[in-house]
């Protein structure tokens, strides 16, 4: 006996919740849970499904496939832990708590190693038992250091996802279709109102009264790919800029972590540069 979800993508027809259901009754699954959503304007089905029984893999997912329009996409996972590179520069928040989550057992997954432009977290990394890498960008070009980080990355087999705990690098698209739907980033929410070296400086500044953070999948328009979770948080005018930048700390680590586990669970539906997520 074992779990299985189910994830499929369609173009929406009528009787597509019933084939699928019946196809599960029919290999004697038990449904622990489902979920469904249409959109309309594009005329999409998505369906995620968690499935109790004794099955295989392969010929069940072709007898999905056979009642399924021809556009269907179709993954059938075995629930396991996933494979994940974590990438930083010199913050520690956004990475301290996903070591720290995966160290109390809360994130399905095997950290493979911690990548860094800088040595500055390598002792806070190490206190983890978890591999880090220095790959300096010093006397580099961009594409030069990004062909060490790719060399780097292809030492591990079978990476499900690459985040970027406040890495302060742009990617070339080189590097994003390398990965592409698999490299989980976060920003502040501020973005593109308050660009710069110091965006909390700059919201202080213009007295705003919410501030936030995006985690997103990396695509070739600079911070603009599809969005997987967001969060906000009330300010007033008693706080410095420094406030908002602690505040704004705790909210980037809390997104990013809600970002990654939706993805280690198999939640996450990529289409149209937007998510649907269960």
């Amino acid at each position: 006996m074992g779990k299985y979800r189910v994830l499929i993508d369609a173009n929406d027809e009528k009787g597509l919740v019933h084939k699928v259901s019946t196809i599960f009754y029919k290999n004697d699954l038990n449904i622990i849970s489902n979920s469904e959503f249409v959109d309309k304007e594009n005329n999409k089905f998505f369906m995620r499904s968690v499935v109790d029984g004794d099955i295989d893999l392969a010929s069940f997912k072709n007898s999905i496939s056979d009642m399924m329009p021809d556009s269907a996409n179709i993954e059938v996972i075995e629930p396991k832990k996933k494979n994940i590179i974590l990438m930083a520069t010199k913050e520690m928040h956004a990475l301290g708590d996903i070591l720290v989550r995966h160290e109390a057992g809360e994130l399905e997954a095997n950290i493979l190693c911690v990548i860094s432009n800088y040595d500055d977290l390598e002792s806070f990394v190490e206190k983890f038992d978890i591999p880090f890498t220095t790959i300096s960008h010093v006397d580099l070009t961009r594409e030069e250091h990004e062909a060490k980080v790719l060399e780097c990355l292809s030492s591990f087999k079978d990476i499900d996802y690459v985040v970027l705990a406040k890495y302060m690098r742009i990617l070339t698209p080189n590097f994003v279709e390398a990965y592409k739907d698999k490299i989980i980033n976060i920003h502040h929410s501020f973005l593109p109102a308050f660009i710069g070296a110091n965006p909390y400086k700059q919201a202080y500044e213009r007295g705003v009264k919410i501030i936030g953070a995006t985690s997103h999948f990396v695509n070739n328009n600079l911070d603009e790919g599809p969005i997987i979770a967001q969060e906000i948080i009330h300010v007033d005018h008693a706080y410095s800029w420094r406030d908002m930048q602690q505040s704004g700390k705790d909210v980037e680590k809390v997104v990013l972590s809600r970002a990654l586990k939706l993805a280690l669970e198999d939640r996450i539906f990529v289409y149209s540069n937007k998510t649907v997520i269960f």
